[in-house]
C-alpha cells in the first residue's frame, strides 16, 4: 500500500552509507512538514538510487512523497521506517508538476516483504 504525504521540507541530512549482509548501501533522510490544520513534522528516508530525488530539492520547497510504511520488531522493541519511492516538487503556482504514475520498484522492497504466493 503506497501513500501520498504532502508538505514543505524543512531538512535534508547528510547522507549515511554502511555495510551489510547484501552488500553497501546508502540513504537520506529528510523531514517535512504538512500543511494541516494542525500541521505535523514527518521523518522520511530515500536508499539507494532513490537518493538522487533529493539531489535537486531545496528546504522550503513543497513536495509530495509517495511512501511506504513499515514496522519491524527487534529486542522486544519496535521500529517503524518511512521509505519515500517518488517525490514531486509542487510548481509555483500550486499545481504538481506532471510525473507519470509509476508504482514502487520491485528491488525497492526488502527480501521479507516478498509473500510465498
Amino acid at each position: 500500500m503506497a501513500i501520498e504525504i504532502k508538505g514543505k521540507l524543512i531538512k535534508k541530512m547528510d547522507v549515511v552509507s554502511g555495510e551489510g549482509k547484501n552488500g553497501k548501501w546508502e540513504k537520506q533522510e529528510f523531514v517535512i512538514e504538512t500543511e494541516d490544520q494542525y500541521p505535523k513534522k514527518i521523518c522520511m528516508s530515500v536508499w539507494g538510487d532513490k537518493l538522487s530525488m533529493l539531489e535537486h530539492l531545496v528546504e522550503g520547497d513543497i513536495i509530495r512523497a509517495s511512501v511506504n510504511i513499515e514496522s519491524r520488531e527487534y529486542n522486544s522493541r519496535w521500529y517503524t521506517d518511512i521509505r519515500a519511492w517518488r517525490i514531486d516538487k509542487e510548481a509555483e503556482e500550486g499545481s504538481s508538476i506532471p510525473h507519470p504514475d509509476e508504482p514502487p520498484p520491485a528491488d525497492y522492497l526488502s527480501p521479507e516483504d516478498d509473500l510465498p504466493f
